[in-house]
C-alpha cells in the first residue's frame, strides 16, 4: 500500500511544479521582456490556436504559435491585435498580455501541494 501513497505524492510533486514553473515564467517574460504589439493570424490546418506574429527589437520578424488556450472567454480573432511580452533572448517564449492565466497555474499548485501531503498521509499511515 505504500505503492498507493508514493503514486499519489508523485503526481502531485509534477502538477505542483506544473504549476510553479507556469508561475515563474509567466513572471520572468513579463518582467524582464519586451512588449509588442502582434498580428493576430489563422491557425494552421489541424491547430486550433491561431498564430502570433511580431516584430523583435532587433527587426527580426517572429512567429509563434499563441499561448493563450481556444476558450469561451474571449477568443483572439485573426487579423487583431494584441499585446505581447517576449523574452529577448528566446522570443518564441511568450506572454499574451491581459490572457494570462495564473489561477490555472496556482490551482496546479494548490492541488499538488494537497496530492504530495495526501501520498505522505497514505504511506506513513498504510506503511
Amino acid at each position: 500500500m505504500i505503492a498507493l501513497g508514493t503514486f499519489t505524492a508523485l503526481g502531485g510533486l509534477v502538477a505542483l511544479l506544473a504549476g510553479a514553473y507556469g508561475l515563474h515564467r509567466t513572471r520572468r517574460v513579463k518582467a524582464a521582456g519586451n512588449v509588442v504589439k502582434a498580428l493576430v493570424k489563422p491557425p494552421q490546418p489541424g491547430s486550433e490556436r491561431p498564430l502570433l506574429q511580431f516584430e523583435t527589437g532587433d527587426g527580426r520578424v517572429v512567429e509563434v504559435v499563441s499561448p493563450v488556450p481556444p476558450g469561451k472567454r474571449q477568443p483572439l480573432a485573426a487579423g487583431g491585435v494584441v499585446s505581447v511580452a517576449y523574452d529577448t533572448e528566446d522570443p518564441r517564449e511568450t506572454v499574451v498580455l491581459g490572457r494570462e492565466r495564473p489561477g490555472v497555474d496556482r490551482g496546479f499548485v494548490i492541488a499538488g501541494a494537497v496530492l504530495v501531503l495526501t501520498g505522505a498521509v497514505l504511506a506513513v499511515a498504510l506503511g
